[in-house]
């Protein structure tokens, strides 16, 4: 390999590295029905839930249906994180993949 190709890949494999860092470190947000919030670190970390003062328990279904928005809002927020993911490292993929299957 020439000296310019593997400058080019030190590059490619710094500029991976910070836009892993920066995904990892950003919050994401998601909302459930109104009445759950939850912000999921880049890690998919849980950091915080937040459940709105007016929602109130009146029976086992109401908790039911909480625990659901809880998965639902979670689930919401690791579905961006993976979109977000794809978009900003799928093209470190397609670079690698041009190179013939070097790596």
């Amino acid at each position: 390999m020439n000296q310019n190709l593997l400058r080019t890949i030190k590059k490619m494999q710094e500029e991976m590295v910070t836009t892993q860092q920066e995904i990892e470190s950003t919050i994401f947000y998601a909302s459930a029905g109104g009445v759950v919030n939850v912000e999921v670190k880049g890690t998919k970390e849980l950091i915080k839930v937040t459940i709105e003062n007016s929602f109130q328990a009146e029976s086992t279904d109401d908790l039911e249906i909480l625990g659901e928005m809880v998965v639902a809002a979670c689930n919401q927020a690791y579905q961006e994180i993976d979109k977000t993911i794809k978009e900003k490292m799928g093209k470190y993929n397609d670079m690698l993949g041009s190179f013939g299957g070097l790596f």
